[in-house]
């Protein structure tokens, strides 16, 4: 019982920072949104006694991913008459959602029988076969993701100087 009222606890972190990263105006407030958002989820993984995810999840998410976004937004300091005017933004939301939505049960009814595979097998994933999976087979995709990120920043902070010397 303990465990259930604690994942309803984070579910509602998770969702409501989620929906607060959506529809806050102001983009400082959509970071920190998206910090209570992946706070919560790094608390299910704590629930699920997966401390590595957890910590990675902190440390990654939280420590990098959220310092980096708000030092972008405090960078180029979006003003309220420079962000585009969106009447229908609820309803895209909705529209949205309601497209996912068959994706989303779809996917679920694929990979519910997943977890009996991972059962089968005889090894235990413990944090030192993680990493050597992730810096022998996946490393180019992690340095590729890196990368694209950081020129995504560099874009976002070209263009916000092109308009400011304008």
């Amino acid at each position: 019982m303990l465990e259930i009222s604690i994942f309803a606890i984070l579910a509602v972190f998770t969702l409501g920072g989620a929906i607060a990263m959506i529809t806050n105006k102001q983009t400082i407030f959509s970071a920190f949104g998206f910090l209570v958002s992946m706070l919560g989820l790094a608390g299910m993984f704590a629930l699920l006694d997966n401390r590595f995810l957890a910590l990675a999840q902190v440390m990654v998410s939280v420590g990098a991913i959220v310092v980096l976004s708000v030092l972008t937004i405090l960078t180029v300091n979006a003003k309220d008459e420079n962000l585009p005017h969106e009447p229908n933004k609820y309803k895209w939301i909705a529209f949205t959602s309601v497209l996912v939505a068959p994706f989303a049960i779809l996917l679920y009814k694929a990979l519910s029988g997943a977890y009996q595979s991972f059962a089968q097998t005889q090894t235990a994933i413990t944090s030192k076969v993680l990493g050597k999976a992730l810096f022998s087979n996946w490393v180019l995709p992690f340095e590729i993701v890196s990368i694209l990120l950081l020129a995504a920043m560099l874009g976002a902070i070209v263009i916000a100087r092109k308009e400011e010397n304008s």
